[in-house]
Formats: C-alpha cells, sequence, structure tokens
C-alpha cells in the first residue's frame, strides 16, 4: 500500500477543515433554517448544541480518524470491530447523498454570479415578470442546472484528484481566507444600510417564549444544522484527522474550527437578514432552499449598488461551496483508495462521477433536493453522530482517552468529563434528536405522498 498523505501544515488542516464547515451549509441553509426556526430563538439552540454536543462529537470523529489512519469505513473497523464497518458505510452513504444536491446548489450560485456580471438584478427580476421567484424556478431547473451542476463536479474532482497538499490543501488555503474577507466586508456595508435595524433585532433578540412553545422542532433543526455545518456525522472530520500527526493538539485544533465555523455562521447573519430588512423582506423561513436566492436578489435589486454586491455575495459563496465539496468528495475517494485499492485519480473521478449521477434529477425537479437534504440531516446526520458517540463513549472508552492525549499530555479528570458527557447527555440529546427528525421526516413524506409527490409520480411515471 502506498504511502499515506498527510497535511503539510496545520494551518492547511485547519483551513481545509473550516472550508468543509463553512460551505453550503453557513451560507446558504443557515439563513433559512434560521428564518424557520424564529431567527433569534433558533440561533440561541444552534449556539447552545455547538457549544455542548458538536465539541465533544468533534473530538470523537479525530480521534477515531487518527487513531486508524482509515477512511470512515476502515476506521469504525479498526476502532470498533468488524461489524462496525457497515456504521462506517453510513458515513459513506451521508457524504454521497449530501454531494450529489450540493453539488446543483453550487451551481446556483455560480449562476447568479454570471447574472450580476450580465446586468442588475431589478433587470434580470424583470425578465421573469418582476417575481424573484418565477426566476429562482426558472434557474434552479433544466438545462443550465445541469450543465452547472456538471461544471461545479468537475473542478471538484479535478481538485481531490490532485492530492491532499497539492489539490485540497492549495485550494482552501486560498478559498477561506477569501470567503471570511468578503463575507466581512458585506457585513460593514450591511450595518450601513437604512432599515437594517429590524433585521438585527430579528437575529439577534430571541424570544424564550418562541423556544419553548416550539422545542420540538428547533431541536432537531438546531441539531442538524449544527452536523451539517460542522461536517459530523459524514465522515468528513474521521477522514481528515487521518491524515494528522500524532503531535497534534486535537483539542486545540477541534477549538479553531468550532470557533471559525460558528463564527461564520454568525457573520452570514448579520450579512443575510440586515440586507432582507432593507430590502423590505421580513418574512423569512417561508422560501425553503431558495430563499436566499429569492430574498437577497430581490434585495440586491432594491439597493444601492446591487448589483456589485450581489455579484460579490454569490461568488463569495459558490467558492464556499467548493471547499465544502472537496471534503465530501474526499470522504468517498478515501474510502474507495483504502478499500478498493484504486489509485486517486480514478477514486476522485469514478467516485464523482457516481455522486454527478445521482444529484442530475434534483436539476430537473426541486422534489428530489426536498427528499434527499430532509433525509440527510434529519435522520442520517443525527444518526452517525449517535453511533460514533456510542462507539468512543462506550465501547472503546480508553482507546479515545489515550489517542487524545497524544499532543496534550494527561487529561485527567477532563478526560473522565469528556467520556461521560459522550455516554449520557450528548446520547440522550442525539437520541432524542433522532426520535424527532424520524417522525419530522416521515410527516413530510406524508405530505407529499398527499401532495407533491403523487403529483409528480402521475405526471411522470
Amino acid at each position: 500500500m502506498a504511502q499515506r498523505e498527510t497535511w503539510a501544515t496545520r494551518t492547511g488542516f485547519i483551513l481545509a477543515a473550516v472550508g468543509s464547515a463553512v460551505g453550503l451549509g453557513n451560507i446558504w441553509r443557515f439563513p433559512f433554517v434560521t428564518g424557520e426556526g424564529g431567527g433569534a430563538a433558533f440561533l440561541l439552540v444552534y449556539l447552545l448544541f455547538v457549544a455542548l454536543v458538536g465539541f465533544p462529537a468533534i473530538l470523537a470523529e479525530f480521534v477515531v480518524g487518527r487513531h486508524t489512519d482509515r477512511n470512515p469505513v476502515g476506521a469504525l473497523r479498526a476502532y470498533g470491530g468488524d461489524a462496525w464497518k457497515y456504521v462506517g458505510g453510513i458515513f459513506i452513504a451521508t457524504g454521497f447523498i449530501i454531494l450529489s444536491y450540493y453539488s446543483v446548489i453550487g451551481g446556483w450560485f455560480i449562476r447568479y454570479a454570471i447574472e450580476g456580471l450580465r446586468g442588475d438584478y431589478a433587470s434580470h427580476i424583470a425578465a421573469y415578470e418582476g417575481d424573484p421567484e418565477i426566476m429562482f424556478g426558472a434557474l434552479s431547473t433544466g438545462l443550465d442546472a445541469f450543465i452547472l451542476h456538471t461544471v461545479f463536479m468537475a473542478i471538484t474532482v479535478g481538485i481531490v484528484a490532485l492530492g491532499i497538499r497539492r489539490g485540497i490543501e492549495l485550494a482552501v488555503k486560498v478559498m477561506v481566507p477569501a470567503i471570511i474577507l468578503l463575507l466581512v466586508g458585506l457585513a460593514i456595508w450591511a450595518f450601513t444600510l437604512p432599515e437594517a435595524t429590524g433585521g438585527y433585532e430579528y437575529y439577534l433578540s430571541p424570544d424564550f417564549s418562541v423556544i419553548a412553545a416550539n422545542w420540538t422542532e428547533l431541536l432537531p433543526a438546531a441539531a442538524g444544522q449544527a452536523f451539517f455545518t460542522l461536517s459530523l456525522g459524514m465522515g468528513v472530520m474521521i477522514t481528515y484527522a487521518s491524515y494528522l500527526g500524532e503531535d497534534r493538539n486535537l483539542a486545540k485544533d477541534g477549538t479553531a474550527i468550532i470557533g471559525f465555523d460558528t463564527g461564520i455562521a454568525f457573520l452570514t447573519g448579520l450579512v443575510v437578514f440586515p440586507i432582507m430588512w432593507a430590502g423590505d423582506l421580513t418574512e423569512p423561513g417561508s422560501g425553503g432552499p431558495g430563499e436566499i436566492f429569492v430574498a437577497m436578489t430581490q434585495a440586491f435589486a432594491d439597493i444601492d449598488g446591487g448589483q456589485f454586491l450581489g455579484l460579490i455575495f454569490f461568488a463569495t459563496v459558490a467558492i464556499a461551496a467548493i471547499s465544502s465539496a472537496i471534503s465530501l468528495l474526499e470522504v468517498v475517494t478515501s474510502y474507495a483508495i483504502d478499500e478498493i485499492g484504486v489509485d486517486r485519480w480514478k477514486a476522485a473521478v469514478g467516485m464523482g462521477g457516481l455522486i454527478y449521477l445521482l444529484g442530475v434529477p434534483v436539476t430537473f425537479d426541486l422534489i428530489f433536493l426536498d427528499l434527499l437534504d430532509y433525509f440527510a440531516d434529519a435522520i442520517l446526520l443525527v444518526f452517525g453522530a449517535l453511533v460514533l458517540t456510542i462507539l468512543v463513549g462506550w465501547i472503546a472508552p480508553q482507546v479515545a482517552v489515550d489517542e487524545l492525549e497524544k499532543g496534550i499530555g494527561d487529561l485527567g479528570t477532563l478526560g473522565v468529563v469528556w467520556i461521560w458527557a459522550l455516554r449520557i447527555p450528548i446520547v440522550i440529546v442525539l437520541v432524542v434528536s433522532l426520535y424527532l427528525g424520524i417522525v419530522e421526516y416521515v410527516d413530510f413524506l406524508t405530505g407529499m405522498e398527499e401532495g407533491q409527490l403523487g403529483w409528480w409520480i402521475e405526471e411522470n411515471l
């Protein structure tokens, strides 16, 4: 077997993990999920979930990845025994599914950036009966969406095929700082907008009665978003940690990654919600996956300098999407390299091609996006995190503590606290979140069967 690649620098690993985390999870998904959850009410639950569950969970993925030097399937087999390889397969499947529609959405952001190059957003909306929702419906499906899905996946495959140091690490060292700088600039500009105050109030002033009344919806939504944005439960952090040396302080790296990720998610809200209120769009959360395109396009059409700022915004998200996509493709590529024995180029192209094919239906009907995204978010991510937590906390806890102490030193009681946090409170929270997520997804499917899904089957089959 060829010598396994490693990160050239600690900065490269941190930026790669941050790039995986910040992508579409923070900039596309975070605003509409926050809107659905009531703004500041969701933000508070989300931040608590990241701090209390996300940090211990990311350490669990790190120790499994570095201890085994393998992809999720090989890592869980080596760590827990042969039966656990099937659980590792769930991680591979999760990344596979998410990237299939991630690529389509990444193509949408490229298209909206191109629209900014072609002219002002007001004229584009006017060409679609003056309705940004009709514009989104036209641009999000069809031949153009199919072509840009192809382009996006080709870029992703090309970067991953070049390897850890020459491909992923080199790319994220350029992309992640650019994403942060552009978002900071947009947030500063949004602060100067008239009528932006309402956006800040909606985003930063939680109503605790909303949390009390809607916790059964907020908890699974916050859990799914936390794991989605931190790339947990999909094998990314296991895979990335497998390229680390034993001298690295995993707790320090995990703190940096979560800090950057949460900061960028928070920063995204400081961009999106003030701009929405400045554009007189004060009902976030009703537009689903297309909300950021509809709302932000309308806002950029109504604001001075909106063409230029819209171009920057959509281009920034497109870059962020690529930084996330390469991490997801690396998970399944690593699996093909380790378990099947093919070289990196063949693995990246082969796996990327299969993922690309799964995403093709999304380019023709958004019903497939809803089916895939809700399933991955509400069930697969939380389930993956749950079983890994059980493995580390209950099956082989001492191995985990020993691995975490490499690069840190004796943890003493802190190691015990971490293990017991994984064993009881985090497992309970994840079980409850998974149950609520399954119930919510079943309700979603029932509604689809009665409405949109039944219509689609009748019309197309």
